[in-house]
């Protein structure tokens, strides 16, 4: 029987500005004039940002401690310590700006909205896709869920080649939502907003669903049952994005609204928020859902994703479990002590001292592994043509702002920064621990080169020092 083809592009396409892309199925997968399967994996590449760092001394611990949570995907890492950012410092301003708009650029910030330079994302991105990328898809995606914004820098980790910001910040689970899948068209509408609250993006786009899944269409059994498990996990999200009624019993169940505070409340004179660990988490696992299922829709290929900023102040409380286990209980503002800023997760950091036990700090680290673990686990759920997952085939790199919260020493606290890739469709020597001893820069453009690129990151004088080791 003649094998149908369908382009890897193929959309489902509605009202207004609403694109939904398939999932990977067997009819996108080509073969050659042999019969030989041609696999088609794309060039991906994404920055993911926690703030406030791990301490240089607790990463030395390997998986005994704060890097537990990522044990689960130690093959799929390459952890490296001893990153060097102290090129990154900018006389007079705290490595918590510093090191955060240097992370993935490895320059210092141009200022109060502008990086130093691009960062490895967007490097790629122009490399593999000089001409933009295909039709319909969202150039480059920035989302995440944070609160200090004083500087861009802060939260935003994905830049262009001039230093700007190479996206739009979507902070909210609706707004990145309709970045990624559109909205409805409503216009003529009186009555738009509580229209809205009642339909779907999948209400604009249900003709060409019931093509794809009925006699006529040009997929076999296999693949309209993936596409009609893709579009209800769509629905899921979108109904707890925007919390919609249920339309059916066997509708899955909704979270209470966001109650997490955005814009200027989020970050009130830098004074830091209330806030509990269910409702940070909540927030954060909506994004990181609604982001993964961006990348498996292959509805974006490059950008960031931050989970809390720089310098993030916030008052934490709550119960946290690990493994079926209380491992700790937040309560910052009471265990400091104090209200307002100083009351805040912050300043753990601040206190670090490597011959005490850091109980408060460890737990805030190990929280923030477990988050990003979360955002991980749903990438490697998604195998693809290579028989690898979405995170095996992508470069995820993972860093932050600093090795040492104490602000008495900038090289200390710009040495030592955390970072860790993925193998991106085995570049990389993922499944260990490694200690480069290098500065960020010279990682970066050893990365850049693997990935393909000729361009590099800083001044281009400098004597390059590839790190080879890295390399698979």
């Amino acid at each position: 029987m003649k094998r149908i083809h369908i382009n890897r592009r193929t959309m489902l396409k509605g009202l207004g500005s609403v694109a939904i892309g398939f999932p990977l199925l067997e009819e996108m997968i080509a073969a050659n004039a042999l019969g030989a399967i041609k696999t088609e994996v794309p060039v991906r590449a994404f920055n993911v940002f926690f703030g406030l760092g791990i301490p240089a001394p607790l990463q030395a611990e390997g998986f005994q401690d704060v890097l537990e949570p990522l044990k689960p995907l130690k093959d799929k890492l390459l952890i490296m310590r001893n990153v060097d950012q102290v090129r990154c410092d900018v006389r007079g301003i705290n490595a918590h700006f510093d090191g955060a708009t240097g992370s993935f650029t490895a320059m210092p910030a141009d200022g109060g909205a502008k990086a130093g330079g691009p960062s490895i994302d967007q490097v790629i991105r122009k490399t593999h896709y000089p001409k933009g990328l295909p039709t319909g898809m969202v150039s480059t995606l920035v989302g995440g869920t944070f609160f200090r914004r004083s500087r861009v820098g802060r939260y935003v980790h994905s830049y262009g080649e001039n230093g700007t910001v190479a996206g739009t910040m979507q902070e909210k689970p609706r707004a990145l939502f309709e970045r990624v899948f559109g909205r409805v068209n409503l216009a003529n509408d009186p009555d738009a907003r509580h229209t809205r609250l009642k339909r779907s993006v999948l209400d604009s786009v249900v003709d060409q669903y019931r093509f794809y899944s009925g006699p006529n269409s040009p997929l076999g059994p296999a693949s309209k049952a993936r596409v009609r498990e893709h579009l209800d996990r769509i629905r899921e999200f979108e109904q707890r994005a925007y919390a919609l009624k249920h339309k059916d019993t066997n509708s899955p169940a909704l979270p209470p609204r966001s109650k997490v505070p955005h814009g200027g409340p989020a970050d009130p004179g830098g004074e830091g928020i209330d806030i509990t660990l269910e409702e940070l988490t909540t927030e954060w696992r909506l994004m990181a859902d609604l982001y993964a299922l961006a990348i498996q829709m292959d509805r974006t290929r490059f950008g960031s994703i931050t989970f809390l900023a720089a310098g993030e102040r916030i008052r934490l409380t709550g119960e946290y479990k690990y493994n079926g286990r209380t491992r700790y209980t937040f309560d910052d503002a009471a265990m400091h002590k104090r209200s307002g800023s100083g009351g805040c997760s912050h300043e753990w950091w601040h206190k670090f001292n490597e011959k005490k036990k850091n109980e408060q700090l460890r737990a805030h680290a190990h929280m923030k592994m477990n988050e990003l673990a979360y955002f991980m686990k749903r990438l490697d759920e998604t195998k693809e043509a290579n028989g690898h997952s979405i995170l095996e085939n992508s470069l995820l790199t993972i860093s932050t702002e600093s090795g040492d919260g104490r602000h008495n020493d900038v090289k200390r606290e710009l040495s030592g920064v955390f970072h860790a890739i993925t193998s991106a469709n085995g570049r990389f020597k993922t499944g260990q621990i490694m200690d480069v001893k290098a500065e960020a820069i010279d990682v970066y453009n050893t990365m850049l080169t693997a990935m393909g690129t000729k361009n590099r990151l800083g001044p281009a004088k400098r004597q390059p020092a590839a790190i080879d080791k890295i390399r698979a």
